[in-house]
């Protein structure tokens, strides 16, 4: 069998898809274009240099709190993760070990985020 490029119907040209069935390649106008967890609201404090929204929460305060109120998940309850805040909560703070890690990450890295996936400011 001969195939040609031109022809529409041949094995590598475009096919017909059915109602509902996905169309693999670029999105269309009509399909979502973010990322799976990509926050798409507004960003009342501004955007970082890599297009990411700034969160209203700050991660000195975050850190601060996970330090010295780590026990009782003070420093996620702050940031909106309530789940590893309950967690902190229950363990003691993995008997302060858990929080003081947790502590030194938030104060010193630069991509942590809000519940509702937001950077926090600095």
């Amino acid at each position: 069998m001969r195939v040609s490029y031109s022809d529409p119907d041949s094995a590598y040209g475009k096919q017909s898809r059915q109602p509902g069935e996905v169309d693999y390649g670029y999105p269309t106008a009509s399909q979502d274009r973010s990322p799976v967890g990509h926050f798409t609201g507004p960003a009342p404090y501004g955007y970082d240099p890599f297009g990411r929204p700034y969160s209203d929460k700050s991660k000195i305060v975050a850190g601060v709190l996970s330090v010295f109120l780590g026990p009782v998940g003070a420093g996620r309850f702050y940031t909106g993760h309530t789940g590893m805040a309950i967690a902190q909560l229950v363990t003691l703070g993995g008997l302060g070990v858990w929080t003081l890690i947790d502590g030194i990450i938030l104060l010193t890295s630069n991509d942590k985020t809000d519940a509702q996936g937001r950077i926090l400011r600095g």
